[in-house]
């Protein structure tokens, strides 16, 4: 099943404008990431901290379609993808009261802590990847019926 994490703007999120400072968003984003890692069973302290593997992310990106801002409920839908055996891709769609103000994408590799070569992904990761993406995939063919 996919992922939701949902969230409460905060006024520490916003810039000087009263609205969410652009790179605040990825970093919304990050927490719905780690939300779903340790929903999916993964110890975020052991992931994080683990010595012989890292996940830095290598690409983003993300788009506004409208202002974000303090107090807002926000729903964030995580769909994470396998891009090949040492990489992954995640892309959020991020809605206000059901109506799309955002989305991002995060690419991660996989590397060796020490040597930062590129590793295959853990199993964990793989078992992560796959459980999120049938959801993902399911929601996707919903969405495009209702769109038909």
């Amino acid at each position: 099943m996919s992922f939701t994490y949902n969230r409460t703007v905060r006024f520490q999120d916003t810039d000087a404008a009263g609205v969410v400072y652009f790179a605040n968003v990825l970093g919304i984003c990050h927490e719905a990431y780690e939300e779903s890692l340790e929903t999916s069973g993964i110890n975020l302290k052991d992931f994080f901290t683990n010595p012989s593997l890292g996940f830095p992310i290598v690409h983003t990106n993300a788009d506004f379609f409208r202002p974000i801002f303090c107090g807002d409920k926000l729903m964030i839908n995580l769909m994470p993808q396998k891009l090949g055996v040492d990489k992954f891709e995640v892309t959020y769609e991020i809605t206000v009261a059901e109506v799309l103000v955002a989305k991002a994408i995060t690419r991660h590799v996989c590397i060796d802590a020490s040597s930062r070569s590129k590793q295959e992904l853990p199993d964990e990761i793989v078992q992560w990847l796959e459980t999120n993406r049938r959801g993902a995939e399911g929601a996707e063919r919903r969405k495009s019926r209702e769109t038909m």
